[in-house]
């Protein structure tokens, strides 16, 4: 049996494939290297994965989690799915992989992930041939949930965002803005702030929403996508919640850029599936 996991900030899927191809999809809490340690992560899969299935049979777990960028944060993860996979082989990779072998599986393209942050690679079809750098949620995630929050906070506070509109988000959030900062700055920002994009996605044709969400994908394409050589030629694809949700107004966005649209998908579990099936060594 093997395991495909994509791991993004604030939600883990855990695919069990038997040998007839059979799957199982679980869920549990997501988690990031750079925010929790071997010990939470393997706490939260024993409370929560185990307790809904059993790891005996499985003999290779494949992992795509987000913030796994490097050795020492792969390290992490590695260390606690060993603690819980004790008879399986274990591959820690980057989210970015899961989302190229998903979206483009052994064609070029560009792939690209909206969802809590964001994160774009160029990908030959084989390995990731390129990456502008991602700068997380401080300083970019561009396009982001987390990123569509921070904007749609700022023209709260700072009064930009019309009459209509504050009254819907007071009725919803309140009009203390102390408690909303005191939340910002004391929880799991990025995920507090990505919160945020259900307002925004459910007002996302008033003009003001709608203008909001073209500007921040712009800054994605600008900055990241147009970089990649080749971009108006191959097509560019797209995974995550915001994307699939916003579908329709990224479709515009990239228009005005002259890029082509490739596949939008919520979530890339089953085309990861798909390709460890028909591509195991």
């Amino acid at each position: 049996m093997i395991v495909i996991c994509d791991c993004g900030s604030t939600k883990a899927d855990w695919m069990f494939v038997d040998a007839q191809g059979e799957s199982q999809i679980y869920q549990t809490k997501g988690f990031n290297p750079y925010f929790q340690n071997e010990d939470w992560i393997e706490n939260e899969l024993k409370t929560n994965l185990l307790n809904q299935v059993g790891v005996e049979e499985v003999t290779e777990v494949h992992f795509y989690g987000a913030g796994c960028s490097d050795p020492q944060r792969c390290n992490i993860v590695d260390t606690a799915l060993n603690r819980i996979f004790t008879n399986a082989k274990v591959v820690v990779d980057h989210d970015l992989l899961a989302a190229a072998r998903a979206l483009c599986g052994v064609e070029p393209g560009i792939a690209v992930i909206i969802g809590t942050g964001s994160n774009t690679c160029a990908y030959d079809g084989t390995k990731i041939t390129d990456n502008v750098f991602n700068l997380g949620y401080l300083l970019g995630d561009e396009g982001s949930g987390s990123n569509l929050g921070k904007s749609l906070l700022k023209g709260f506070f700072y009064r930009e965002m019309p009459t209509d509109l504050e009254e819907s988000f007071v009725n919803l959030y309140g009009s203390d803005k102390k408690v909303i900062l005191d939340r910002v700055y004391k929880e799991s920002a990025n995920v507090y702030l990505a919160s945020f994009a259900k307002f925004v996605a459910d007002h996302k044709y008033h003009i003001y929403i709608k203008k909001l969400v073209m500007d921040a994908f712009a800054e994605l394409i600008k900055r990241h996508i147009l970089k990649y050589e080749g971009a108006n030629q191959l097509p560019v694809h797209f995974v995550g919640s915001i994307a699939y949700h916003f579908s329709d107004i990224l479709q515009l966005t990239l228009d005005e850029y002259n890029l082509k649209m490739g596949k939008v998908i919520k979530k890339p579990i089953d085309d990861l599936k798909f390709y460890h099936l028909n591509n195991r060594n």
